[in-house]
């Protein structure tokens, strides 16, 4: 099961137990081309992304704004910043100025390892790789250290909002 599925799953879960309310934000697509060989069956031929799209879920939790992306990566030791988009970074900045929380949920796909990183510390990062000479990456050890573990279950699967507490 992929990472999206699994918060999808767990996204469904505090819907039906009235925790939170938590979508995946559909990715805005421009159609040009659409095959219609029965009236019951179009099919699109081509289509385009109509803008950069910012992260991947927002919602609200316990009275206030989420927003958030989920990020994979089968690096051992390292997760590459170039996973994030420029302007993914610049939504997060914005939202944390209005008061949202934000943050990355980071897997280590190799490693069977699950963090929620804060966006101040991703952010932090991000900034520091346009000086010279700065980092493309971050460490793992940083994950160990300022990350947030988070640990699989059965109810919801992936129960990142135990993490996001620890936010609040």
């Amino acid at each position: 099961m992929t990472l999206e599925q699994e918060i999808n799953e767990s996204n469904q879960y505090y819907l039906a137990h009235e925790i939170a309310v938590i979508h995946k934000k559909p990715t805005p697509i421009q159609i040009v081309k659409v095959d219609y060989p029965k009236r019951s069956a179009a099919v699109i031929r081509e289509a385009y992304f109509r803008q950069a799209s910012t992260t991947d879920y927002n919602g609200i939790y316990r009275g206030r704004y989420i927003d958030f992306d989920a990020k994979e990566t089968k690096e051992k030791t390292r997760f590459p910043l170039d996973n994030f988009h420029q302007h993914q970074v610049e939504h997060m900045r914005s939202c944390l100025k209005q008061g949202g929380i934000c943050f990355g949920l980071i897997k280590f796909v190799t490693l069977d390892q699950l963090y929620l990183l804060k966006a101040t510390d991703l952010i932090e990062y991000w900034d520091a790789q346009e000086d010279a000479g700065g980092r493309k990456s971050i460490p793992l050890t940083a994950f160990e250290t300022h990350a947030i573990p988070i640990k699989y279950s059965l109810n919801p699967i992936i129960a990142y909002l135990d993490a996001v507490d620890q936010l609040i």
